[in-house]
């Protein structure tokens, strides 16, 4: 009995992108089929996305999240590629999105925030350092609460900036990192100390999986709903985010290696530059007035774009940034 969901646990994280993108699928075609449900299924995302980031921490020791901290080189070349290359990649194109408010306030939203999640399983696939974005991830949460109020001001004037406020992110942080990372820790010292804990631990790090899946299906069958008429609108952005993927790859790689970085961590930046934080700013997004609600959708739809980014990103970094030969060689 006990080898059967092993091999279903390995099944799955073997071909996960495929399990991420049937989930978004399912998602969609739940959202058309029951629009109903939407507003009920927006009260799920929280828990479930906690639940994702808590098995997310579990798998890294506390003593090892904490020694990375300490890597200031790979700390400022995250900061460096989120909050001065990202900026400056979306100030590019912001002259030629469309001009409706609530798209582009969708947009701003999604693509000035680093991801936090799911940039960790990723960049793992792809030889990424994810223990090094993962000590990192509360520094870039705490970062983009304090940064995004004046980068809307910047693009949008103050009538927009003051529309988000700090309440929100503050949430989230406290909901979706301190909370889950506590609690992590504290099954960890169990762990450590009796056969039961690390029993516990084992069984619940195999649910990434099945957690990952179950956020984006949630996400998108909530999200669907709210399309309406709107489907043309969100459509124009969907190739802002592609070249969005397309240039940070090469902006990335231009960024590790100005801070000197191995492959490993040089990956690492590569993904953090690219991908986007759609599942934790989406509470954001509906926080706004009716008048601005397409740019939740907006924010859905570079989750989307972004998955299927990321099924080439991972093939294709590590042919942008080749293993270091000395590690080759060892």
């Amino acid at each position: 009995m006990s080898q059967e969901p092993a091999g279903l646990v390995e099944r799955m994280e073997r071909h996960q992108v495929a399990v991420y993108l049937g989930a978004m699928a399912a998602g969609a075609l739940v959202g058309r089929a029951a629009p109903a449900a939407g507003p009920g299924l927006e009260h799920a995302i929280n828990p479930v996305l906690g639940a994702l980031l808590f098995v997310t921490f579990l798998q890294v020791p506390a003593a090892e999240l904490l020694r990375s901290l300490r890597d200031g080189r790979f700390l400022s070349a995250a900061l460096a590629v989120n909050f001065l290359v990202v900026p400056l990649v979306v100030a590019a194109m912001f002259a030629f999105l469309p001009a409706d408010q609530a798209v582009r306030i969708g947009v701003l939203l999604v693509l000035l925030c680093p991801c936090v999640d799911y940039v960790i399983v990723f960049s793992g696939l792809a030889g990424g350092s994810s223990r090094r974005l993962l000590a990192a991830t509360p520094l870039l949460l705490v970062a983009q609460m304090l940064l995004l109020p004046g980068f809307l001001y910047l693009f949008m004037g103050s009538e927009l900036a003051d529309i988000v406020e700090v309440g929100p992110f503050v949430e989230a942080f406290a909901f979706l990192i301190v909370l889950p990372l506590a609690l992590a820790w504290t099954v960890q010292a169990w762990a450590a100390r009796r056969p039961a804990g690390r029993r516990v631990a084992d069984a619940v790090t195999t649910t990434m999986v099945p957690l990952m899946a179950a956020t984006l299906f949630v996400v998108v069958a909530s999200q669907v709903p709210r399309l309406g008429g709107s489907l043309g609108d969100v459509a124009a952005v969907i190739p802002f985010y592609a070249v969005f993927l397309v240039v940070m790859a090469f902006a990335g790689k231009a960024v590790a290696r100005l801070f000197r970085l191995g492959a490993p961590a040089g990956r690492a930046i590569v993904f953090t530059g690219a991908t986007r934080n759609s599942l934790v700013v989406l509470p954001l997004a509906l926080a706004l007035p009716d008048s601005l609600a397409v740019a939740s959708v907006v924010v859905v739809a570079q989750t989307l774009v972004e998955v299927l980014g990321m099924v080439a990103y991972v093939r294709l970094v590590p042919r942008l940034i080749p293993a270091d030969r000395t590690a080759a060689a060892r």
